[in-house]
């Protein structure tokens, strides 16, 4: 199985997190996210032990809450002590109802609106993660004017190719996040913020990318990030007290993908960490990282039930279901590979190869090609694709009027909605 929360029971069925999915299907519907709190906690763990053991008690985890925004979700995260990256007012006011301490949250977004501004520090977010100059002008601005003086990051691209996908390749110099180190103008933005009032530079931020499997792209990135903040240290006497790296460890979607042994990746990067500080004779800033997919995608699976099958004899045949990309647009956003499991008849051989496809009137509503499924896959029976628990719901729409699917956690053996299934009243209640 592609996650050590998935099994078979002797009915054939398919069980994630030790609970039979037709069981859960039958008392919640389709279409269905599951999500494994234990997991995710074990998640959260695994990272913050590793970090503790690595670094001490200078560096923390902040979860990449995009990866999956809801009230129930920033509960856990404040249950297990972690620190949150948020990128809209509408994730700041989701954690702010779950009770986030949201002095342990990070702000990003390369577009702040005034309003942003205004309610981000209304609602107490420790950190400004700052993109640029207009942003960090206009933030010295609305800071001063109340008397105020926001902690603030300086976002900074190192150049950095992380080997992952392009649509989430966030650290090369034409990015259109952060301020290139390259081109000198990072230089220029550190010389800024430090004759600026209203705002207090607390280090600096960069993000290489998402889904991260080479073992030295965070060992590169310190490589510049490092003696960019020596050189800033010797020109204009600041010294960062912290520094984040965002990202996260990638996670395999299929077979193929590798694993990554987190707790040692990130010894190897303190220790690289270490060495390059002392040969810069600096102390080691307070380290960063910002996991979102790496924490929840493995507690994910999504749960359909097959509407059709049809088979075009020498050409290919499709499953359709009564989900797609409106509940998962990352095929048709990025080829995103994902593995697809058979329900109830999951002891079956899997030897029907087959397009998953969803409901909506789009031809590209394909959630995962070639696949294999037992031939006996008929109307009615449920189809599960594993790893869903990150940028599936977070990125769900109602194309085509469809409502989106309720968010059922998992824990300690029972199940419970953390965000109930919309409704046909749901899609109209903005409508005037």
């Amino acid at each position: 199985m592609i996650s050590k929360n998935i099994s078979v029971n002797e009915a054939g069925h398919l069980c994630f997190a030790g609970q039979d999915v037709c069981d859960l299907a039958e008392r919640f519907g389709t279409p269905l996210y599951l999500l494994d709190e234990d997991r995710i906690r074990e998640n959260c763990r695994l990272y913050k032990t590793a970090f503790a053991e690595s670094f001490g008690e200078k560096a923390a985890p902040a979860y990449a809450s995009k990866a999956a925004s809801f009230v129930h979700m920033y509960r856990v995260m404040r249950e297990e002590e972690m620190c949150i990256d948020v990128v809209s007012s509408g994730e700041i006011f989701t954690a702010v109802k779950a009770g986030f301490p949201m002095e342990r949250a990070f702000f990003h977004s390369n577009n702040k609106t005034d309003a942003d501004i205004l309610y981000a520090m209304d609602a107490g977010v420790g950190y400004f993660v700052v993109d640029g100059e207009d942003e960090l002008v206009r933030l010295s601005e609305l800071a001063s004017a109340r008397g105020a003086v926001q902690k603030i990051l300086l976002r900074v691209t190192p150049g950095i190719d992380p080997h992952t996908y392009e649509a989430v390749n966030t650290g090369m110099v034409d990015s259109k996040f952060g301020v290139a180190i390259e081109t000198g103008q990072a230089r220029e933005l550190v010389k800024l913020t430090l004759t600026l009032d209203g705002v207090s530079l607390e280090g600096v931020h960069c993000h290489v990318g998402s889904q991260v499997f080479d073992e030295d792209v965070y060992q590169r990135t310190a490589d510049i990030m490092l003696p960019f903040l020596a050189q800033m240290r010797d020109e204009f006497g600041f010294t960062a007290k912290i520094l984040n790296f965002g990202g996260g460890y990638g996670v395999p979607y299929v077979q193929s993908d590798g694993t990554v042994d987190i707790r040692a990746r990130i010894g190897e990067v303190a220790a690289h960490m270490k060495a390059l500080c002392e040969s810069l004779s600096m102390e080691l800033p307070f380290f960063v990282m910002e996991p979102g997919r790496s924490i929840v995608a493995d507690a994910g699976l999504t749960v359909y039930r097959v509407g059709a099958v049809k088979r075009i004899p020498g050409y290919k045949n499709y499953v359709s279901v009564d989900g797609g990309m409106t509940d998962n647009p990352r095929y048709a956003l990025y080829g995103s590979k994902y593995t697809v499991l058979h329900g109830d008849k999951a002891n079956e051989p899997a030897d029907f190869l087959c397009d998953l496809v969803g409901r909506c009137c789009e031809s590209g509503d394909i959630i995962q090609p070639k696949i294999c499924l037992p031939a006996s896959t008929a109307r009615g029976d449920l189809v599960c694709v594993c790893t869903t628990g990150a940028y599936n719901y977070s990125m769900a729409s109602n194309y085509n009027r469809i409502p989106r699917p309720p968010v059922v956690m998992l824990r300690d053996g029972g199940a419970f909605e953390a965000v109930r299934r919309e409704t046909f009243a749901d899609l109209t209640a903005l409508d005037l």
